[in-house]
């Protein structure tokens, strides 16, 4: 009887083992680092007749003022940054910055769609830095496997922890100078929260898109989407603010050749500009790969 229950439990576990490995084995092919184009993917070589989309972000109603930050557990931070006060809805003139405005979807005039383009990963990284103990900048956009640099300015330690989730997560310490950190995002999504852990009043935002047609709103408002092939398209507009995933609005534009298409957004009360607030965060563009389950 125990001699059968032992054989048993012999042969739980090697099954076990055998399953685990087959996960693991399945895990690294398919995890966030294994996205493979799809069949009808092509890489885009511009024509010289391609468009632009800008706008300008409103904000409607009257912001919330900015409140001043409690920097009395880390006086380092009081120093390096006496004023520091919340970032979270930036508003100059009625206008607000900090919105990352990116093509969404859409079809370029040969009929080919944008998320169907494969584009040359830029040999330059995006740097966010820790200044003032706050990331600097507050929102910014990367494209996918692209070089993401984390600095440190500051006269103190910093912790840095993405919450991705179609990437992996990652919780990093940051001493007052130590070499930059160095990482990449192999899947599209928008848009990745980054805090510390260390001064809970940190945070930033980055998106992750698979081409370079995305742009974040300056201090007066505008942005810019450069070198768009003509054709028909969805233009996002997220900010942090509205719900526990953000807001983000979208609107429908046609870039002609060597044209430029407006898409104009507003936030706030009573905001006016076509959208849907209140959407998931979820990864841009990432349509069905091949070998994915």
């Amino acid at each position: 009887m125990f001699k059968q229950i032992k054989v048993w439990l012999v042969l739980t576990t090697i099954l076990s083992l055998i399953a685990l490995g087959t996960a693991c084995s399945k895990s690294a092919t398919n995890g966030p680092e294994a996205e493979t184009p799809s069949a009808t993917s092509k890489a885009y070589v511009p024509k010289g007749d391609e468009g632009t989309v800008s706008g300008a972000i409103a904000f409607n109603g009257a912001p919330p003022a900015p409140k001043k930050i409690d920097t009395s557990a880390d006086p380092a931070c009081g120093t390096a940054n006496p004023n520091l006060t919340t970032e979270d809805t930036s508003v100059k003139d009625g206008k607000l910055a900090n919105v990352f405005v990116y093509i969404k979807d859409g079809t370029a005039a040969d009929g080919t769609k944008i998320g169907d383009y494969t584009h040359k990963t830029p040999s330059d990284a995006v740097t966010l830095d820790q200044k003032g103990c706050q990331y600097v900048p507050h929102v910014l956009g990367v494209q996918v496997n692209q070089k993401f640099k984390v600095t440190n300015s500051d006269p103190t330690q910093h912790n840095i922890h993405p919450n991705p989730k179609s990437n992996p997560g990652w919780n990093q310490t940051q001493p007052n100078g130590a070499a930059p950190i160095e990482k990449t995002f192999a899947r599209a999504e928008v848009l990745i929260p980054v805090k510390c852990d260390q001064h809970p009043w940190m945070k930033s935002y980055v998106g992750v898109v698979k081409h370079p047609f995305f742009a974040v709103s300056g201090e007066d408002g505008t942005f810019v989407i450069k070198g768009l092939p003509p054709g028909k398209y969805t233009v996002a507009a997220w900010h942090e603010k509205g719900g526990p995933n953000g807001t983000e609005k979208t609107m429908e534009v046609t870039v002609a050749a060597n044209g430029t298409a407006k898409a104009d957004f507003a936030f706030g009360d009573a905001a006016t500009a076509s959208g849907n607030p209140g959407l998931k965060m979820m990864p841009a563009l990432d349509l069905p790969m091949i070998g994915r389950h």
